[in-house]
């Protein structure tokens, strides 16, 4: 690992706009997205411990 190479761009972005364009709107928010997902990992954490 060569720590005085960059390690790509300093901010990444995600532009929907042609999704947009075909009719596609997303139904949560990224918000949202990451709280339910992270309630599923605290109520599901044990059920992959080795």
């Amino acid at each position: 690992w060569d720590t005085s190479k960059p390690d790509g761009t300093p901010r990444k972005l995600l532009d929907v706009s042609r999704l947009e364009k075909l009719g596609w709107k997303a139904k949560t928010s990224l918000k949202d997205g990451l709280t339910v997902t992270y309630q599923w990992f605290l109520d599901h954490q044990n059920d992959f411990r080795a």
